[in-house]
């Protein structure tokens, strides 16, 4: 495998060289994480149950999952240069 291109890529994320649409796209995704990631924990603090605790599995199936998919989808589908 080649690393290099790979590392480049995470050094290119955290260089801060967004177009406008991809900040938006980050943004969104970053604001449902937490969206969903603050429901869960509201829902486990108004559950009947006595299991107060965050619910780990739920954050992670319907918070990281959707925001994360698209991106793997555009990976995925985006045409070789």
């Amino acid at each position: 495998m080649d690393f290099q291109k790979y590392l480049e890529r995470v050094k290119f994320i955290f260089s801060g060289d967004f177009s406008q649409r991809n900040r938006i796209f980050a943004t969104l995704s970053l604001c449902w994480i937490i969206f969903v990631g603050y429901l869960t924990w509201w829902n486990g603090l108004n559950s009947p149950m006595l299991d107060k605790s965050f619910k780990w599995d739920e954050w992670f199936w319907f918070g990281i999952v959707p925001a994360l998919s698209p991106y793997l989808f555009y990976f995925i589908w985006k045409k070789k240069e």
